[in-house]
């Protein structure tokens, strides 16, 4: 699922956006555990999804359990290895760095004053559409100046591969656990360290 040597040497990487959880944080939130204290069932489908056909009570109450566990991940959180060391390097790049996440646009910022990261671009799920809709890369991309050809979006999960096709970005999938192999098929790139990536960007990295 790798690129061409040819199509490697002509990119030209100008932003990344990253997934949150999972991607630039270890992975945290137990979904299914999510779920059942919502009163969906374990195969439900993703939670906000599931959340727009519940009535107006069900979802609030849906939404004070979500952001519970959303602030205790905050608190929790870990970073990837070699996460802060990439982002340092791509800002000395003069790369943009963006993130584009299902969870709320104030817990990624408090994600990066916990850790001393800093992200050019936050969109969350309050902001618009949220992945595997294009608008948050495409939003990123408007905000930067740069085409989506030029950007890459890296994360862990099928909806991000999804929606970096959708908005026609560089799709990075992050083969950190178990499903990753599910995804792999939507990934221009499958990498297991993070810090791979700047390889990519560099055109050294043209088969594995």
């Amino acid at each position: 699922m790798h690129k061409g040597i040819h199509e490697v040497r002509q990119m030209h990487i100008k932003a990344v956006i990253f997934d949150l959880d999972g991607t630039i944080t270890q992975p945290f939130f137990d979904f299914d555990a999510i779920r059942e204290e919502i009163g969906l069932s374990r195969d439900s489908g993703p939670v906000l999804e599931a959340m727009e056909k519940m009535t107006a009570q069900q979802r609030q109450d849906a939404e004070k359990i979500l952001h519970y566990h959303e602030q205790k991940a905050v608190k929790e959180s870990k970073l990837n290895a070699n996460a802060k060391q990439t982002l340092s390097a791509l800002r000395s790049a003069g790369i943009h760095i963006g993130v584009l996440t299902r969870n709320k646009c104030g817990n990624a910022l408090a994600i990066a004053q916990k850790h001393d990261l800093k992200f050019d671009a936050v969109i969350g799920r309050e902001d618009g559409p949220v992945k595997p809709d294009a608008f948050g890369v495409l939003r990123i991309c408007e905000q930067f100046g740069v085409e989506p050809e030029d950007t890459m979006l890296v994360g862990d999960y099928l909806f991000d591969l999804l929606c970096a096709k959708a908005a026609g970005a560089v799709a990075v999938l992050l083969a950190n656990h178990n499903q990753a192999d599910e995804f792999v098929e939507h990934a221009d790139f499958c990498i297991e360290d993070i810090g791979r990536i700047l390889e990519i960007i560099d055109g050294k990295k043209n088969s594995d």
